[in-house]
């Protein structure tokens, strides 16, 4: 399995939530569900600002 995991700040309510890297569908904030990432058919595209990188591959 190739691409990393990334810890993803949301932009409503700065709850942090660790997404992968490649999703292939649409991920929710956990508090408020806001969309973190957008599928785009490779890496995700991220809405909230990416803290860190959990485990990259």
């Amino acid at each position: 399995m190739t691409g990393g995991f990334f810890k993803v700040e949301c932009p409503d309510c700065e709850n942090e939530q660790i997404v992968f890297g490649k999703a292939s569908s649409e991920v929710a904030c956990a508090v408020c569900g806001t969309t973190l990432a957008r599928p785009t058919g490779g890496e995700a595209e991220f809405a909230g600002e990416v803290v860190e990188t959990v485990e990259a591959r």
